[in-house]
């Protein structure tokens, strides 16, 4: 069972040796599924609102002192996208200027390959999250260093793929 409570305050937060605060964020992924059941592979990123509801993204949020970094990638998929899954390799660290407090941050993005989607998870009431394909989630997403990490993951993926057979070139087996 998943905890339905979200982490808050700053006690543990993690900063840097210059001060500034690190953050961690994940890419959850999947493979559209086709119309007979089967895993195709076309790619989809989930992406969510802000607690605002005025700008999308993907989830993140503070790396704690009593978490590895990939613990605290895989809490912030659960508490604000209610999904669970695998983290993956870094995908990279961004240093960025926070719009909202002024501040200079750390932050690090891993891919979350996607495994259980929730019905219920802490910030249901305060987000909302969409999959849509990596060109929309490119286009929506507010951040640069989030487009960033998304364009390496997409990089990385088509690298691992196997060529393809002259002969399948769909996505999905026809129906």
């Amino acid at each position: 069972m998943a905890c339905l409570i979200s982490r808050s305050g700053r006690e543990l937060q993690r900063y840097d040796n210059q001060g500034r605060r690190q953050v961690v964020g994940c890419i959850p992924y999947r493979f559209k599924n086709c119309s007979d059941g089967s895993i195709g592979d076309e790619l989809e990123v989930l992406v969510i609102t802000s607690q605002k509801g005025q700008e999308m993204m993907f989830p993140k949020g503070g790396w704690e002192l009593d978490e590895s970094v990939e613990e605290a990638a895989s809490r912030e998929c659960l508490e604000e996208a209610g999904v669970l899954g695998h983290v993956e390799d870094e995908l990279g660290k961004w240093n960025f200027l926070s719009k909202r407090h002024g501040t200079f941050y750390e932050g690090y993005m891993f891919p979350l390959l996607v495994t259980e989607q929730l019905d219920l998870w802490p910030e249901k009431h305060v987000r909302q999250r969409i999959w849509m394909t990596v060109e929309e989630a490119r286009y929506v997403c507010r951040h640069w260093w989030m487009k960033e990490a998304l364009d390496i993951l997409v990089e990385r993926l088509t690298s691992l793929q196997q060529p393809k057979e002259e002969n399948d070139v769909l996505s999905c087996p026809l129906s």
